[in-house]
């Protein structure tokens, strides 16, 4: 008996503490389509990655062009010729291969180099202006609602994106 009273003390203090603790939330996206260094960033980074998918299609018609015309000799090739023809059409496509990774690799590939480059700046200036509103609010949570987020429901009153904003220089 002792030990649920001490167990049901418990619950009602931290159900109390928890009520009194402050708690905020933003919306990074709307932050970060309001911020024109980000909006030119990921302009720049749709353009490169627009520009090597179109050259990646360009290659993948090539390859598939030669490989048809392979197909439509390849019974009266002979046998050195066929496997020449082979070697050429394997050969495109690790170069295509190879080109994909270079460019589109998430680790380390150009665009993800690119992305690192002009949008983590960004993203960290933001963290550092909501770590800055949390110390001064006192909030002990401050919860993003951008990508598909748990909030279910958020008054607007304890929307800070605008604050965010605004610390960060841009109305």
């Amino acid at each position: 008996m002792k030990k649920l009273i001490i167990a049901l003390a418990l619950s009602v203090f931290s159900l109390m503490s928890f009520a009194q603790t402050k708690y905020a939330y933003i919306d990074s996206e709307y932050i970060l389509n309001n911020i024109p260094e980000f909006i030119e960033a990921q302009k720049k980074l749709d353009n490169m990655s627009e520009t090597w998918q179109t050259e990646i299609e360009t290659k993948r018609a090539n390859i598939n062009k030669k490989y048809q015309q392979y197909q439509a000799e390849e019974m009266l090739l002979p046998g050195e010729m066929k496997k020449k023809k082979q070697e050429e059409i394997f050969a495109l496509e690790d170069d295509l291969a190879k080109f994909q990774y270079e460019k589109f690799d998430p680790e380390k590939g150009e665009l993800f180099i690119k992305r690192k480059e002009l949008i983590e700046p960004i993203q960290n200036k933001i963290y550092s202006a909501v770590k800055e509103l949390a110390s001064v609010g006192n909030y002990a949570f401050i919860f993003d609602k951008a990508n598909q987020s748990n909030i279910l429901y958020a008054d607007p009153k304890l929307d800070k994106s605008k604050r965010i904003l605004k610390n960060l220089g841009y109305d």
